[in-house]
C-alpha cells in the first residue's frame, strides 16, 4: 500500500467531501475518487458511505482512519529526523573525555551551549584514560574525544587545539615548600613523585617523567596512581607530590596546595580529536563550536 493512498484517504475523511479534498490535495476530483476506490478494493471493504452532499466514514473506515493518521505521522517524523541528521541537527554524539579533562569547565560550557543550539542531538559522555579513548575513536565507538598532548597515537586523527594549560605542582599542606607560589622541580629532589601509569597517556607521562629526571628528582622512589584524580588523593595522604593540569586545582582538598612550576616550563595542549574524513554533519557542527 502506497503512502499517497493514505494521504488521499485522510484528506477525504477530514473534509468529508471528495471535491474539497481534491482541492486541498491540488488535484481534480475524478482521479481522487478512483484512488479511493482502489484503496477500498485493496482493503476489501468500503471505507466511506457515499451521500448526496458528501461522505462519512464507515465503521471500518473509522478504524482505518486512526491507523492511517498514526502511520502518516510516523512517516513524516521519520522524514524530518532523517533530514535533521543530514543537516547535523538531529542524531547523537558519543564524546570521550580523559579523566584529566573532566575538571576543565570550558569544555562543559561549550557542551551546554551546543545542547542549547541543537537540543535534538543527544550527547553521550564516556570518561576514560587516553589510551582507551583513542582506541574507542579508532574503532568507531566514540565520535570525538578531548585529549591531552603530546600523544603519538593521536597523530592518526584530525586535531583541533582548544587550550594550552599550564601544569601545576600539588603538595601536601605540611610540606616545607607549601607556602611558596612558584617551585622549581629541582627543589623536590627529596620528595617522591606520584605519577600515573605510562600506558594511560604515554606522551604526557614522558613529558612529566623527563622534566623530573632532568631536575634530579629520584625516580626510583616514584609512586604510581591509576589516574590524575587518584594522584591528588595520594598527595592528600602524604605520599609525595604530583604534577597536574591547572584545571584540576578545583580539586580543593584541605590538605593539598597548588603551585606554579618555576619558569612556567611545563604545559600541556588540550585538543579535540576526531577521525579523518569524518562525514557526520553532527560531528562537524560540534567541532565548529570550538
Amino acid at each position: 500500500m502506497e503512502l499517497r493512498y493514505l494521504r488521499y484517504f485522510v484528506a477525504v475523511a477530514q473534509t468529508q467531501h471528495f471535491t474539497r479534498a481534491a482541492e486541498m490535495l491540488g488535484m481534480s476530483q475524478p482521479p481522487l475518487s478512483q484512488q479511493i476506490r482502489r484503496l477500498e478494493q485493496e482493503v476489501g471493504t468500503p471505507l466511506f458511505h457515499r451521500l448526496t452532499r458528501g461522505v462519512t466514514l464507515t465503521e471500518a473506515g473509522e478504524a482505518f482512519y486512526e491507523d492511517a493518521c498514526h502511520i502518516l505521522a510516523m512517516s513524516d517524523a521519520a522524514l524530518e529526523k532523517a533530514k535533521g541528521i543530514a543537516r547535523g541537527i538531529n542524531g547523537k554524539l558519543n564524546l570521550g573525555v580523559t579523566s584529566s579533562n573532566a575538571f576543565h569547565t570550558h569544555f562543559f560550557s561549550v557542551l551546554r551551549q551546543f545542547q542549547r543550539d541543537y537540543p535534538k542531538v543527544a550527547l553521550y559522555q564516556k570518561e576514560d584514560n587516553m589510551a582507551t579513548l583513542i582506541h574507542g575513536l579508532d574503532e568507531g565507538l566514540i565520535d570525538v574525544a578531548f585529549v591531552r598532548l603530546p600523544c603519538e597515537s593521536s597523530k592518526t586523527f584530525s586535531l583541533k587545539l582548544v587550550d594550552e594549560e599550564p601544569m601545576l605542582i600539588a603538595l601536601h599542606r605540611t610540606h616545607p615548600l607549601s607556602a611558596k607560589a612558584d617551585i622549581a622541580l629541582s627543589e623536590l629532589q627529596n620528595t617522591p613523585l606520584i605519577i600515573f601509569p605510562q600506558a594511560v597517556s604515554p606522551g604526557l607521562y614522558e613529558l612529566i617523567y623527563n622534566a623530573c629526571l632532568r631536575a634530579g628528582v629520584e625516580m626510583d622512589n616514584a609512586h604510581q596512581a591509576s589516574q590524575f584524580s587518584s594522584s591528588l588523593s595520594m598527595v592528600a595522604a602524604g605520599f609525595g607530590f604530583a604534577i597536574i593540569p591547572q584545571s584540576m586545582a578545583c580539586f580543593g582538598h584541605p590538605m593539598v596546595t597548588f603551585h606554579s612550576v618555576a619558569g612556567n616550563t611545563l604545559k600541556t595542549d588540550v585538543a579535540l580529536a576526531w577521525r579523518k574524513f569524518e562525514r557526520s554533519p553532527a560531528v562537524r557542527r560540534f567541532i565548529d563550536h570550538f
